[in-house]
């Protein structure tokens, strides 16, 4: 395979949903570009139809990049950039076989995902949405000293789950409230990244889970780790722990945490990601413990924009016959460039 031709304005770009800044536009300057209007996700069969013939996808994490897109895409396609950092939507090895670059967008949302999980974690902690919607319902109210006592997070234990860009950054956060900080990750950090950021490694999960007062989910999922946090897991947490999961919404066994959560198991959870998102398990929603938000880990102005710009030149670079600079599957580009 050689690398791609120069830019031309027959090469076609396939943007599946609108996005918050000028990236079309930028895209447009050197592409023939077609952008998905609708205010829902793509419908696969459209997304099938349109992706005929295209050199690159600006694909979202709603939109399932498989062998039977691959086929409809056809030879012509170089590149899917996954506005995500997360790409377990996007089957890499087919990809890879057919010689499709995949690009994500990791290091720009880092910070505004761990501030999100600060967010749930301390709405869970101290009742907040339970709170807002008692007040918001109008219902008469007093203050009273037994009214919808939370828990402390300050001076309590933090445990990550998964220690790479976000699980790492929570732990200067979780500084600022005197915590503790333990992590359990496949392959443990150097010593000067534990003393530097005052964590503690955990070998086994279970010590973490037993330990911790608030824990936090920080891995990508796989088949590993799908419901890694199930019920038998639920079960080694403190009662009066938190759970907290931004990362991916399988991750969790939904079932067997509103189980957890109806039963007093856990004190309470905080929830950005589902199971089978959109949709949120019926239990769920219905729990007064359970805070969840619609996936709003990096919903803010900036990072989307920076997202939607690392995605753009992620596609103009792998257009251009250059190296995306977030490239996932490397192969192909060694491939490309004559070193496979």
């Amino acid at each position: 395979m050689s690398p791609p031709a120069p830019t031309s304005g027959d090469q076609r770009v396939l943007v599946t949903r609108q996005l918050p800044g000028d990236e079309v536009g930028a895209l447009s300057e050197r592409f023939d570009v077609h952008v998905y209007d609708g205010p829902r996700a793509m419908p696969r069969e459209e997304f099938l139809r349109a992706a005929a013939g295209t050199s690159g996808v600006l694909a979202l994490l709603t939109e399932r990049i498989d062998d039977e897109f691959l086929d409809a895409a056809g030879p012509r396609l170089v590149i899917v950039a996954n506005y995500a950092v997360g790409y377990d939507n996007v089957d890499v090895p087919a990809c890879t076989r057919r010689g499709v670059m995949v690009s994500n967008t990791p290091d720009v949302l880092t910070e505004t995902t761990a501030d999100m999980a600060w967010a749930l974690i301390l709405a869970a902690a101290r009742r907040i949405g339970e709170g807002e919607r008692l007040l918001r319902s109008g219902d008469a109210w007093i203050w009273d000293p037994r009214m919808m006592l939370g828990v402390d997070v300050h001076g309590k234990t933090l445990g990550l789950v998964g220690f790479g860009r976000i699980g790492r950054a929570m732990a200067p956060r979780a500084a600022g409230f005197g915590m503790r900080v333990m992590y359990h990750s496949a392959h443990r950090a150097s010593p000067a990244v534990e003393a530097g950021l005052g964590v503690e490694w955990r070998r086994d999960l279970g010590d973490l889970l037993a330990e911790a007062d608030v824990v936090s989910l920080h891995v990508s999922l796989n088949s590993s780790t799908r419901h890694l946090i199930d019920a038998r897991r639920l079960a080694q947490m403190k009662p009066t722990a938190i759970l907290v999961n931004t990362t991916r919404g399988p991750v969790v066994d939904e079932e067997a945490l509103a189980e957890c959560l109806a039963a007093g198991g856990i004190f309470a959870a905080g929830l950005d990601v589902f199971e089978r998102e959109p949709e949120v398990h019926p239990r769920l929603r219905t729990l007064e413990n359970c805070v969840i938000v619609p996936h709003l880990g990096s919903a803010t102005v900036d990072t989307r924009l920076a997202m939607g710009a690392l995605a753009v030149t992620n596609v103009i670079a792998a257009l251009e016959g250059r190296r995306p600079p977030t490239l996932v599957n490397e192969d192909v580009w060694d491939v490309a460039r004559g070193r496979g």
